[in-house]
Formats: C-alpha cells, sequence, structure tokens
C-alpha cells in the first residue's frame, strides 16, 4: 500500500507573477498523492483498493478544481473513479495491451500520426493536467515521440511535403499544457501551407483545469487563420460548473467550434441517465456531443470496459430520449481501419 502521509490543508495560492500564468500555479499545486486525495474526500485509502503500483506506473495527478466538483464521502463518485489508481489495474487481462489503438504502426515521423486521409495529428506533448486511468496513451513513449522536439522542424517539414493533409489535430498528451508561445510557435510555421484548410485541437485542459482558457490562448486562437474545431472530453456531467461553463463560453467567442468526445466507463457514464444528462449538460454550456467511445483496450484499464451489447443498449436508450443533435456517435477505434467503426 502506498505510505499513509498526515492530510494537510491545500497551500495558500500565492499570487501568480507575469512570468508564471494562474493556471501554471494551479497546474502546480495539482494533487499527486492517492492518500492525499482520499483524505480530502473524507474516504479511507484502506477501504478503496488504491494501488501503489498503478501509481508508480501512471502516477495520480489531478487538480483540485477538479477535487471540488467530486462528491465527499462518496466511494463510487465517477469523477474520482476515473482518476483514483486501483489494485485492479495491475492485473492481466488478455486481449488489453500497451498499444490499443495502433498508434506505433501510424507514426509516419517525429510525433506525427497518420491514420485516416487528409489528416494529420502532432502528439505535440506528453504532458496532461489530469492522468486518467483509461487513457490509451498511459504507456505511450511520450519522450523520444513528441512532436514539439527540436522546435517542430520534422513535423512541420513532413505536413508541409504532403498537399493531401487538409486537416492538422493537435493531440497528446494535452495541448494546451504547452505555454501558449509554443504553440503559436507550430502554427505560425503551419500557416504558410496553403493546403491546410483546418485545425482541430483535442484538450480536456478547459474542463479540468478552466483557468487554462486566459486571455493570452484566446488572442492566439482569434487570429489562426483555419477554421477551428476544440474537441473537448468530458464523460460525465458533474464534470461542468459555472467555471467551465465560462470557460467555454470564451472559446465561443474566440470563433472556435465546441464538440465533445466520451469513452463509455463501467462505473461512471454506464446507464442511460448518466448519458442523458453528460449530453443535456454539455450542450447547455455550449458543446455539441460528437462521439461516444467504446474503451481502447490498453493495459490496465479492463476494469471500466463494458461489453458492447451492453453499449449499444446504452445508446439506443439515449438516442431515445434526447434529439438527434445531442446524441453522439457510439464507435470504437480499430487500428487499421480507415475512420472510426460505429457500433
Amino acid at each position: 500500500m502506498i505510505t499513509a502521509v498526515t492530510p494537510t490543508a491545500p497551500a495558500l495560492q500565492t499570487p501568480p507573477t507575469p512570468q508564471s500564468p494562474r493556471w501554471q500555479q494551479l497546474w502546480r499545486e495539482a494533487v499527486r498523492d492517492p492518500r492525499e486525495l482520499l483524505a480530502l474526500l473524507g474516504l479511507d485509502p484502506d477501504a478503496m483498493g488504491v494501488s501503489a503500483d498503478a501509481a508508480t506506473q501512471f502516477p495520480l495527478r489531478v487538480p483540485r478544481g477538479f477535487v471540488a466538483r467530486m462528491r465527499h464521502g462518496d466511494p463510487a463518485d465517477p469523477l474520482l473513479r476515473q482518476v483514483l489508481p486501483l489494485d485492479a489495474e495491475m492485473q492481466p487481462m488478455p486481449g488489453f495491451s500497451l498499444d490499443a489503438v495502433g498508434d506505433g504502426a501510424a507514426r509516419t515521423g517525429h510525433g506525427v500520426i497518420q491514420k485516416y486521409r487528409g489528416r494529420a495529428l502532432l502528439v505535440t506533448t506528453g504532458s496532461c493536467a489530469i492522468n486518467c486511468r483509461y487513457c490509451f496513451r498511459r504507456h505511450f513513449p511520450y519522450a523520444e515521440e513528441t512532436a514539439a522536439a527540436a522546435g517542430w522542424r520534422e513535423a512541420v517539414a513532413l505536413i508541409g511535403a504532403d498537399a493531401s493533409i487538409d486537416e492538422v489535430i493537435l493531440s497528446g498528451g494535452d495541448p494546451l499544457s504547452l505555454a501558449t508561445p509554443k504553440l503559436a510557435e507550430l502554427t505560425g510555421a503551419l500557416a504558410g501551407f496553403s493546403h491546410i484548410r483546418r485545425l482541430r485541437i483535442h484538450t480536456r485542459l478547459p474542463v479540468v483545469l478552466p483557468e487554462r482558457v486566459d486571455d493570452a490562448l484566446l488572442d492566439w486562437l482569434a487570429g489562426l487563420p483555419w477554421p477551428l474545431t476544440v474537441v473537448l472530453h468530458a464523460n460525465h456531467a458533474n464534470e461542468f460548473d459555472p467555471s467551465v461553463d465560462a470557460a467555454m463560453a470564451r472559446l465561443r467567442q474566440a470563433g472556435a467550434t465546441l464538440l465533445n468526445q466520451a469513452v463509455l466507463l463501467r462505473g461512471v457514464n454506464d446507464s442511460v441517465d448518466a448519458l442523458v444528462a453528460l449530453s443535456e449538460r454539455g450542450f447547455e454550456a455550449g458543446v455539441l456531443p460528437y462521439y461516444l467511445h467504446q474503451l481502447d483496450r490498453v493495459q490496465g484499464a479492463a476494469h471500466f470496459e463494458i461489453d458492447d451489447d451492453s453499449a449499444r443498449a446504452l445508446h439506443a436508450g439515449l438516442a431515445a430520449r434526447l434529439s438527434g443533435y445531442l446524441v453522439p456517435r457510439l464507435v470504437r477505434e480499430v487500428p487499421g481501419d480507415s475512420g472510426k467503426r460505429p457500433l
């Protein structure tokens, strides 16, 4: 088990300096000790199945603002379940692998993944503000495979040389974990390629650390030369609060189209009521449902899996209760396919 620590109140937040935006300060103050997290929620770590080995293999990281949205005293809280390292992660399961979606085979350059025609995905960084236990890239070799290495040169050259690429996707890790000037360096280098028509950013930060949506980020987004889509990642309605709503409003004002993709997770959103609430609450914040993914079978995430028949039944129940534009597509990513596979 993890060595016990004495729970302490969170340190007072020091005012940010011009060199340290507020979101970076909050990033540094994230909870990293499972026992501290459970103490903040009034829960007994010895009764929760917390795994020191799982926490070592894939460390806990969760912003305190996200912790504040968890239900105090509830060991089954759907937000807590997404981040808490458990013994179940260390149980080997047939069919679960280190690279569940075939990223390695689709690599075409340093930090560049091309699975689908016309699109290039850049693994911009390995950093995230939150470590989700079901992450399909939890075993990805970020130290060797990030597009930001060497000033983006290889990634930019590859995209510039391929006129069939009309959409660039920034992924990671989380691209918004990079400082805004670093992101501007990339988009400035891409701006000279006339064949690029769209930019897409996949990010969880505006949900888990909404303070990231600051003036500097918005100025960068508003100045981009392409139509912009921001694909967010929320799995449960409780991930939204007024601070997230405000971040979504600011992103829309900067010209971004907002979509949400969720993962179907046992114990988190595996009920029709939970899925309905997620779609409705996201829409209230200005976010359209996009995809509902079946779990990518990455090693360590088997305890979240829901079988396909149950997934289809949940999706049918969702479709029966909501207007069509609030129903995400139920899909699975299959290595080698030309797109997401509908279920």
